[in-house]
């Protein structure tokens, strides 16, 4: 019995992968909605500018967070803890930057998992929510270090939203299609 019981714990913890909150599509605001639809036209355009106008060095760190297949979020994958993470801006009024790495973590506060980047001015805390088995969404707030983190849907400006997929075994990709700044597509990287 305390065996089947422990099975059926961790069966639901891996089963709330990305439930959050809600229905993702009542949460999105119609201008995430469309962002999200644009998003692989966005990618193309942001990283055909990237690799025209970027340094070879920065073209580098890029492919390689873009390199792999999508993997399965699911199967016993634990994304949990504490993570390395760090921004590529690719496309707009710079065709390439890259930031160095930062603090990062996901927890899990009994209604799916949370990120939230810990260090740097910059700064991003949400929820997932699943659109495949290979793929969620990211729905959070952006703020900088001395404000409070926001909630999606606080100050549309501040929205952020993007798709997340597993490159590796060790290493989620964001892809935020059209943030409100500086850029066409921002890439955040995060691998341990």
């Amino acid at each position: 019995m305390r065996k089947i019981l422990f099975s059926l714990i961790a069966l639901a913890s891996c089963a709330s992968i990305a439930s959050a909150d809600g229905t993702l599509d009542k949460r999105l605001t119609p201008f995430d909605k469309q962002r999200l639809a644009k998003l692989d036209a966005t990618v193309a355009s942001a990283i055909a500018e990237a690799r025209a106008g970027g340094s070879k060095a920065d073209i580098a760190v890029l492919d390689s967070a873009l390199a792999g297949k999508p993997l399965p979020l699911a199967e016993g994958y634990d994304p949990r803890g504490k993570w390395k993470c760090r921004t590529i801006k690719a496309g707009g009024s710079l065709p390439l930057t890259v930031y160095p790495w930062f603090a990062c973590r996901i927890g899990e506060d009994g209604a799916g998992w949370q990120l939230e980047k810990l260090t740097g001015s910059q700064r991003t805390k949400g929820m997932f929510y699943t659109l495949s088995a290979t793929r969620l969404a990211y729905l959070g707030a952006s703020y900088v270090v001395g404000e409070s983190p926001r909630r999606y849907g606080q100050d549309a400006n501040e929205n952020q939203v993007a798709v997340v997929e597993r490159r590796g075994s060790n290493r989620l990709v964001f892809l935020f299609p059209a943030p409100h700044y500086e850029s066409k597509l921002d890439v955040l990287v995060m691998e341990r």
